[in-house]
């Protein structure tokens, strides 16, 4: 739970942001992110809210009869007690009258990854008197920002993916030129195997899918519906874990068994410009001390992929947050497609770079990297990204 030491840094940055604090709310595990930061446990089915003010101690706002979750609180900080709900309202008043505060709200629910608080809420805090503006930025700096073993952790695990996806690869390209060829489900296990070997861990996946299947982004390998992988397939293998207690690694590699269609190389060289535009526009604005948005990155990489006459098959934004709250994190994604993303992308910031063509029934192709943004530079995982389709 919150105390004094892990406070501190939030209050930190509330002060940087020049807001005078952070309330956080939470309903029955409506936010996420709200409870992340407080670190509650136990069952709690009654409204709570935390003042975090830039300057003095936290403020807690529980209900009477639910404080077994809040028993680690701590002594020195306030815990105000309601059952009576104007007694609720009057305490979340005493907290942030006349305050310019942070909250999960963003207008026009432009990022709905945080904008996580009931439009009643804000009517309330409003109505209290306090100006309320959106949390976005200081989510990422409190839940997205990797430390120095997270950053470590993930640069083995970038590099052992990699590893696996292209001996993959050559795997399905051996069974199929042998006659015996192995399904894309098969190859699934071999690669869970591969991390159970490693010490990786995922909660699902990976994606093995050929051609026709790989134009659904979101395709699950069944062993009840096998897919053999034969000469002539393009085969798309998307994986992602992460050590015990590490950083996530995510990416996508692209081969042909056999000789690829003039098509495919077209489809695959669209794809991987993209990933390197926006590449390269993230570094030049970092390198010159920008605040770079998500949604610059994304812009970067469709333009590509409409000038290279694919637009309409580039269906999703260009990259998630990858970060310890999850594989599809808390901080800023590439994306100005499915979400206006308005958050910067801060020092110490991870995501995921990974721009896709999909032509239903034909065929689908996604180059996918991995980036974190240290001071002006942006570093790459793994070290060295694909260039060409792989060939077995």
């Amino acid at each position: 739970m919150l105390n004094p030491t892990t406070v501190a840094p939030i209050q930190s940055a509330l002060r940087d942001a020049g807001v005078d604090g952070w309330l956080l709310y939470d309903f029955r595990g409506i936010n996420a992110i709200a409870s992340g930061l407080v670190g509650i446990k136990g069952f709690v089915s009654r409204r709570w809210f935390v003042w975090l003010p830039a300057e003095g101690t936290p403020v807690a706002i529980t209900h009477v009869i639910e404080q077994n979750p809040w028993r680690d609180w701590p002594a020195a900080w306030e815990n105000r007690q309601y059952s009576a709900w104007p007694i609720l309202e009057a305490e979340v008043a005493r907290c942030v009258k006349d305050k310019r505060i942070v909250m999960e709200y963003s207008p026009g629910n432009a990022v709905p990854y945080v904008d996580l608080i009931p439009a009643g809420v804000i009517e309330m805090v409003r109505a209290a008197g306090a100006t309320v503006t959106c949390s976005g930025d200081l989510v990422t700096r409190c839940l997205a920002v990797w430390n120095d073993d997270q950053r470590r952790s993930h640069h083995t695990a970038a590099e052992q993916l990699k590893d696996i996806a292209y001996r993959a690869f050559a795997r399905a390209g051996e069974a199929a030129r042998a006659g015996k060829p192995t399904t894309e489900y098969d190859l699934t296990e071999w690669i869970r195997g591969e991390f159970n070997r490693l010490g990786l861990w995922t909660d699902h996946g990976p994606n093995v899918s050929a051609t026709e299947n790989a134009a659904n982004p979101h395709y699950d390998p069944s062993p009840d519906n096998p897919r053999h992988l034969k000469v002539g397939d393009i085969v798309l293998i998307d994986l992602w874990a992460k050590p015990a207690d590490g950083m996530w690694a995510d990416q996508t590699y692209m081969a042909s068994i056999g000789e690829p269609s003039a098509k495919a190389v077209e489809v695959w060289n669209a794809v991987r410009d993209a990933r390197d535009a926006a590449i390269a526009l993230l570094r030049t604005q970092l390198a010159a001390g920008a605040a770079v948005r998500g949604g610059a990155a994304d812009d970067a990489a469709r333009a590509v992929i409409v000038e290279r006459g694919y637009g309409k098959y580039f269906t999703h934004r260009t990259g998630h947050s990858i970060d310890a709250s999850g594989l599809h994190g808390s901080g800023a994604h590439l994306d100005n497609l499915e979400t206006r993303e308005e958050r910067v992308l801060l020092s110490g910031s991870g995501f995921s770079i990974e721009p896709g063509i999909y032509i239903a029934g034909e065929i689908g192709m996604r180059s996918e990297v991995n980036a974190y943004v240290r001071g002006k530079e942006l570093v790459v995982t793994p070290a060295e990204p694909q260039v060409d389709l792989v060939i077995v």
